[in-house]
């Protein structure tokens, strides 16, 4: 696992308003950074930068790196940094399988039907392969969509607002399954909601930079 590395990143919006100047953080694997701040602030652009598909429209500068490989100016899938927002995005027309299936590489077609069947179980959605995504729960298709994010082996994990969905029940429910998942990652939180933030994190409020 590689530490994910921002160097001296600006923002900057096309009226001249800057988000961010000279920001620089280290995620290390199994750290979470929580980047917290008032809407505007930000949040949501930082994490579109290090996706590289942030707004054209946005002055940015900066480096991203994972490890010793510098992201900055290699195209969004060659990243390798799993990205899960609030709406799941689940595919409507594909099954909760073939959903999952969605961007897994290499092995056999029953090589890769092993590893979800396996990651289903984990989550508690075992036989769950063939059902349609429309007939699931909100907590299913949270899991689903994280699992999904997981099994393309991202080298870090960003997730923006990615439990606001959801009733406190459920919420506390993928709060944990998240944190589980994800201990071996670089993860980095956007939340407006400081319950959503693990103990073992690090707080960055985009509010408050220079």
């Amino acid at each position: 696992m590689h530490e994910l590395c921002v160097r001296d990143l600006s923002l900057q919006l096309p009226n001249g308003k800057w988000l961010v100047q000279n920001l620089s953080f280290n995620v290390e694997p199994g750290q979470v950074l929580a980047l917290m701040g008032p809407s505007g602030s930000g949040k949501s652009s930082l994490l579109s930068w290090l996706t590289g598909t942030i707004d054209p429209r946005l002055c940015a500068s900066g480096e991203v790196w994972l490890g010793s490989t510098e992201l900055t100016c290699l195209p969004t899938e060659k990243r390798r940094l799993g990205l899960m927002l609030q709406q799941d995005y689940l595919f409507p027309h594909m099954s909760v399988g073939d959903n999952l299936r969605f961007g897994l590489r290499g092995g056999s077609r029953e090589e890769r039907d092993q590893r979800i069947s396996r990651k289903l179980e984990e989550a508690s959605l075992a036989g769950m392969e063939n059902r349609d995504p429309a007939t699931l729960s909100g907590g299913q298709r949270a899991r689903v969509s994280l699992l999904r994010t997981l099994l393309s082996d991202p080298c870090a994990l960003l997730l923006d607002e990615p439990f606001s969905g959801l009733d406190a029940t459920l919420r506390e429910q993928i709060r944990q399954f998240t944190w589980q998942s994800a201990r071996e990652l670089p993860v980095v939180l956007v939340t407006h909601d400081e319950a959503d933030i693990p103990a073992r994190a690090d707080i960055l409020d985009l509010g408050n930079t220079p």
